[in-house]
């Protein structure tokens, strides 16, 4: 059985004080490059993004989307923009002055799609459905961290040019042995892994507020911690969804047709609500409120020249 791994994200930038600038004064890359990116052959694994290089904006077969939210700091649900910015794909390598700040990279990304696309936006507010994060009745489920988790190198004896090798799969429907998935992909910490429509996120040494913002990436709506939980957490969280898109349950509570209690090893899994709840005794909570949006006015769907 193969394992196909879902894009990773990887945006690379230093910190400093240097910078390039534009005839109108803004902060600029000093020279860019934009290329469409070429289809993926079939059954190969696609690297979405770039490792950090000193020096060096890359972005891989990354969408005019990804590039948005990357250039103004936000997240996927603050963006208002028409659906064919998720179909075009571009690969972008840019150069910029060793120890270029953050906050300055983003302003260059922000003028590289403004120059080369036509890039147009204004910024609004929204009023949508976002959620609390709090204690189920019973109490957490999970374990309380109690040290700090040790490095773990990337183990790439799995590896082929077509993506994963074989793998050893476990009851829960993903691979049993770390080589083999996360956390030895991902180094240290926390990571999701998404196969077959199914999703599992590990966490080690997890704040809810760092739990809270997943849950928000997963769902595509604001998640507040409001857990009260103070402690960091290690927890295995599984559920049915390949990550953002699936449908939203009734009133955007617990799914009534999905029971609390699904086993992850059982033929069905509970959505990401349910499992929040019956997994780990934490609960999604729905209200409303205001949320500062990107609103895209006009955007080129092909750049102008190199």
């Amino acid at each position: 059985m193969t394992m196909k791994l879902a894009g990773m994200i990887l945006i690379g930038f230093t910190c400093g004080l240097a910078s390039a600038q534009t005839p109108n004064g803004q902060p600029s890359f000093e020279v860019a490059s934009i290329k469409p990116a070429p289809p993926p052959e079939a059954g190969k694994r696609i690297a979405v993004g770039s490792p950090p290089s000193p020096g060096r904006y890359a972005c891989a077969f990354c969408s005019l989307r990804m590039l948005i939210v990357q250039a103004y700091g936000i997240v996927g649900y603050q963006l208002t923009a028409p659906d064919w910015l998720d179909s075009e794909r571009f690969n972008i390598s840019a150069k910029m002055p060793d120890g270029t700040p953050k906050e300055q990279m983003q302003l260059m990304l922000q003028n590289l799609l403004t120059e080369r696309f036509k890039l147009a936006v204004h910024r609004d507010q929204k009023e949508m459905q976002m959620y609390d994060l709090v204690v189920a009745k019973g109490g957490p489920k999970m374990k309380e961290s109690t040290e700090e988790p040790g490095e773990k190198p990337l183990d790439a004896s799995g590896l082929t040019a077509g993506g994963r090798g074989s793998l050893t799969m476990g009851k829960d429907g993903f691979p049993a042995k770390e080589k083999d998935g996360f956390p030895a992909f991902i180094g240290r910490g926390s990571g999701i892994i998404m196969m077959n429509g199914r999703t599992k996120l590990k966490a080690e040494m997890e704040t809810m507020e760092q739990f809270a913002k997943r849950l928000s990436n997963q769902i595509g709506k604001p998640v507040t911690d409001a857990t009260g939980l103070t402690a960091k957490y290690d927890f295995t969280l599984i559920w049915d969804g390949g990550g953002r898109g699936f449908p939203m349950p009734p009133g955007g509570g617990p799914d009534a047709n999905t029971p609390l209690g699904v086993a992850p090893d059982g033929d069905s899994l509970p959505t990401i609500y349910s499992a929040v709840q019956s997994q780990l005794g934490l609960k999604l909570e729905s209200k409303k409120g205001q949320v500062e949006i990107i609103v895209v006015d006009h955007m080129e769907r092909v750049p102008t020249e190199n």
